[in-house]
């Protein structure tokens, strides 16, 4: 599995939102998924980072670099 050039927040899902977790790409607005463990969310956001990436660049749009580290807000 190759690594993951965007980084990745993955956070608990609520048990009324049906649990799991989600895996967020803060570099690509809008770009997420989930799954039922943390690791299966970071298998899934990989999916969902390419076709982020492949719709942007079919709509002309530029590709956000990569960050190099989140900063938390406070």
């Amino acid at each position: 599995m190759s690594r993951l050039e965007y980084p990745v927040v993955v956070e608990p899902l609520p048990d009324a939102e049906g649990g799991g977790f989600a895996a967020i790409v803060p570099d690509l607005p809008g770009c997420m998924s989930d799954g039922d463990t943390p690791e299966e969310a970071l298998a899934n956001v990989r999916d969902a980072i390419a076709t982020w990436i492949e719709a942007a660049r079919d709509m002309g749009r530029t590709i956000p670099k990569p960050s190099r580290h989140l900063e938390l807000a406070g």
